[in-house]
């Protein structure tokens, strides 16, 4: 039967409490901020990466991009998640936020390759790679933050909404790229626009910063809990161990959904040729979208029945699900239906991280609660993220799209496994 969690005692006073509806909504803002970050030099850099990044292996340079701020995502976890532990995580959201702000506003100011040459590409990689340990930082620390400010029956919605904003910064990326390509012509957006929302994400940055300086404290529950000597210690080979090895597991499964349902759906969508690049723009807005109300409202669920149901049984249901929904949009014609299907096959994967917020806030005790989420989330993006190096060999192997369904269905039982092997968590107390 389906568990419907009681208030506790603790709870009128979390929700009474102003300071939790700041932290909450610090955490949902600030992870738009962050997410906003990361989706930049996919999208934003794409149609200048030509000219911006030089001509030669211009595809190989714009990898190297990406995995600079992939590499520093987890030592930015290891690095701040145990300052969260021990000095506060509202201070060292604080630190992260204005490194991100730095950091994105600098590549906004990076010459061109025609004055620096290789020096350009240099230049973005390293402040690619600072961003990325300032990124790893800022979740780290404001997510579980507003976990711990969370009323117990309002965790998991606010997980939902927290985690809601990764297609929602996606989206708004897009959208910002698709109006300049509109409104700009190409040499143009070559020279300047590109820069656009570089400027924009930096000044979003620098608006959270404000906000966490004048509205957020951390949580008094933070401050009962004292953090080991070494929290990432304790995490990796200490009496954490089993814990992180779990919740690695489970996220592994997680981001090899979100990397065979995003990128590598956008990409073979563009090489079928079903639309031009505007029209996959279109389809992925309208995807993302029905994700982003699917992880919220996933995430209030996993209240609901529990959140290692819920991991156990979603995970099944994607291993069945997400490989049909992907075969079947290259299997029909219709662009209707092709959109159609996109929604499905991000509702039924990209979903699933509604609850993830408060499940590795409630699985990591407070003493190493962000060194514990922050390495969890972070490091298990490795593997999945090297897909570029693994995928096309399997494709050669078996074909288009066969490898990709076979993915799907090992990322949904990792899940499922990740979800199985680790015990259900109180839903009904509030985090200590």
């Amino acid at each position: 039967m389906p568990r419907t969690p009681l208030p506790s005692p603790a709870e009128p006073r979390i929700a009474a409490d102003p300071r939790a509806r700041h932290a909450v909504r610090g955490g949902i803002f600030g992870n738009y901020v962050d997410q906003f970050d990361i989706f930049l030099p996919v999208i934003a850099l794409a149609p200048a990466a030509g000219t911006l990044l030089g001509a030669e292996n211009v595809a190989a340079t714009a990898g190297l991009v990406f995995t600079a701020t992939l590499i520093g995502r987890p030592l930015g976890a290891a690095i701040f998640g145990p300052v969260a532990d021990r000095v506060g995580r509202t201070a060292t959201t604080k630190v992260a936020l204005a490194g991100i702000a730095a950091t994105t506003l600098l590549i906004a100011a990076v010459p061109g390759h025609e004055v620096l040459g290789g020096g350009t590409v240099a230049l973005i990689l390293a402040l690619r790679f600072l961003g990325g340990v300032f990124l790893g930082g800022e979740y780290t620390s404001a997510v579980p933050l507003a976990m711990e400010w969370s009323a117990p029956r309002r965790r998991g919605l606010a997980s939902g909404l927290i985690m809601a904003m990764s297609p929602v910064a996606n989206a708004s990326i897009a959208a910002l790229v698709l109006v300049l390509l509109t409104v700009l012509d190409p040499a143009s957006y070559t020279a300047w626009g590109w820069r656009v929302p570089f400027v924009v994400g930096g000044i979003l940055a620098l608006v959270m910063l404000r906000y966490y300086r004048r509205q957020v404290a951390d949580a008094p529950a933070a401050a009962q809990v004292p953090a080991p000597r070494s929290p990432l210690k304790d995490v990796l080979v200490g009496r954490d161990r089993h814990v992180f090895l779990q919740t690695f597991t489970l996220m592994t499964g997680l981001w090899l959904l979100t990397y065979m349902a995003i990128p590598t759906l956008t990409s073979e969508l563009t090489k079928a040729g079903t639309f031009d690049g505007r029209g996959v723009t279109l389809a992925l807005l309208c995807a993302t979208t029905v994700s982003a109300v699917a992880m919220a409202l996933c995430g209030q669920v996993s209240t609901l029945v529990g959140r290692r149901r819920f991991f156990i049984g979603f995970g099944a249901m994607a291993a069945v699900a997400a490989p049909v929904c992907f075969l079947a949009i290259f299997a029909v014609e219709s662009p209707v239906s092709v959109v159609v299907l996109c929604a499905a096959l991000q509702a039924v994967t990209v979903s699933v991280y509604g609850p993830v917020g408060a499940y590795l806030s409630e699985r990591f005790a407070g003493g190493v609660r962000s060194s514990g989420y922050g390495l969890g989330y972070s490091l298990s993006i490795v593997v999945p993220a090297l897909y570029p190096y693994y995928l096309p060999p399997l494709q050669q192997a078996f074909g288009k799209y066969g490898p990709i369904a076979a993915l799907l269905v090992v990322a949904g039982l990792l899940v499922a496994a990740g979800g199985y092997w680790g015990p259900d968590t109180d839903t009904r107390a509030p985090l200590r």
